[in-house]
C-alpha cells in the first residue's frame, strides 16, 4: 500500500472548548447519553458542541458490527434502555436545538434492530419539542422492512442511511452491510413516506476512484435519495483501515457540483464533512425543493 503524505493543512481542526462545549459535555454525562460525536471521534465535535448541536447515539455504545472505518466499540450489547428516548428528548429541550439528529449502533442482536426505540425517540422529542425537526440515521436492520416501517410510521423529518463507500469497496469497508440492500432501504423509505426526505453519505480516500464516487451518487439518485454528504475518511486508530489519499478542497467542490447536476436537493461536500454536519441547513433545502416540486406538500 502506498504511503501517503502527512495530513494537509485544510484538515486541521480548531479546538473550541468554551462554555457551550463544556455545558453540552456535562449534560450528556448527567443523562447517561452517548453521542456519535464522541464515540466515532468526529472532527467537528468542537464546532458543533460550541453551536449547541449534537448527534445522539441510542441503543447503547456497543455495536454488533466491526466496520473497518469506525471507532465505535464492538461486541455483544447487553442493554436495552426504554427510558432512553425520554432522556434524549429532555436533552434536546435543554439544548434548545431546532434540528435533532439521532443515530445508533447496529443492534443485530435485536429482532427489530432497535427500530422501536428509534420510533419512541422520535415521538418523545416531538412531544417535548414540537418545533424541533428530527433526523434519524439508521442501520440497515438486516433488510427487515417491517422494522423500517416502524421508524417511518413515526414520520422523521429526514431518514438517513449511509452507503459509506462505492460499490466495489463496500464489502471490504462495511461489516455485514450490503451496498444494494442499503440502496433498497432508501428507496423503500421513500415509498413508505413519500414526503420524508432521504439522505446518505459517502466517505472518500479509502481507495475508490473519482468516477466511482460519481457512480455512487448516480445510484443514490436512481433510488430517489434527496441529500448526499461527502467527506474525507480519517483513520481513527492504527488498527483501522489506512487512508489511501487526501482529496483537495477543489475536488470536494467538484463533487458537490456533480451532485447538484444529478439532481440532489442538497450536497454537503468537504474535507471535514460528516453525515450530520450542518444537518439543520440540509432539512431546509430538502423540504424547500420538495415543496417546489409539489406545491400541495405541506408536511
Amino acid at each position: 500500500m502506498t504511503t501517503i503524505e502527512r495530513k494537509p493543512d485544510w484538515l486541521k481542526v480548531k479546538l473550541a472548548t468554551g462554555e457551550n462545549y463544556q455545558e453540552i459535555k456535562k449534560m450528556v454525562r448527567s443523562k447517561t447519553l452517548h453521542t456519535v460525536c464522541e464515540e466515532a471521534r468526529c472532527p467537528n465535535i468542537y464546532e458543533c458542541w460550541a453551536n449547541r448541536t449534537a448527534t445522539f447515539m441510542i441503543l447503547g455504545e456497543i455495536c454488533t458490527r466491526a466496520c473497518r472505518f469506525c471507532a465505535v466499540k464492538t461486541g455483544m450489547p447487553t442493554e436495552l434502555d426504554w427510558a432512553e428516548p425520554e432522556r434524549v428528548a429532555e436533552a434536546v429541550e435543554q439544548m434548545g436545538v431546532r434540528h435533532a439528529v439521532v443515530t445508533s449502533v447496529a443492534r443485530d442482536d435485536l429482532a427489530d434492530g432497535g427500530a422501536a426505540i428509534f420510533a419512541a425517540t422520535i415521538r418523545a422529542i416531538r412531544k417535548r419539542n414540537p418545533l424541533t425537526s428530527v433526523e434519524v440515521l439508521i442501520p440497515d436492520f438486516q433488510g427487515n422492512w417491517d422494522a423500517l416501517q416502524t421508524v417511518m410510521d413515526a414520520k422523521p423529518d429526514i431518514l438517513n442511511h449511509n452507503i459509506e463507500t462505492v460499490r466495489r469497496l463496500s464489502d471490504r469497508v462495511r461489516a455485514k452491510a450490503k451496498y444494494d440492500r442499503s440502496l433498497l432501504l432508501l428507496k423503500k423509505a421513500k415509498q413508505m413516506q413519500a414526503h420524508v426526505p432521504t439522505k446518505s453519505s459517502i466517505m472518500v480516500g479509502v481507495g475508490e476512484r473519482y468516477e466511482e464516487v460519481i457512480e455512487a451518487m448516480r445510484d443514490l439518485r436512481e433510488h430517489e435519495v434527496d441529500i448526499v454528504t461527502i467527506g474525507q475518511y480519517l483513520q481513527p486508530t492504527k488498527k483501522h483501515m489506512k487512508i489511501e489519499r487526501y482529496y483537495t478542497p477543489e475536488e470536494f467542490q467538484s463533487l458537490r457540483q456533480e451532485g447538484l447536476k444529478l439532481g440532489f436537493s442538497h450536497v454537503e461536500s468537504g474535507p471535514l464533512v460528516r453525515s450530520s454536519y450542518h444537518a439543520h441547513e440540509q432539512v431546509k433545502s430538502a423540504k424547500s425543493a420538495m415543496k417546489s416540486a409539489d406545491p400541495s406538500h405541506t408536511n
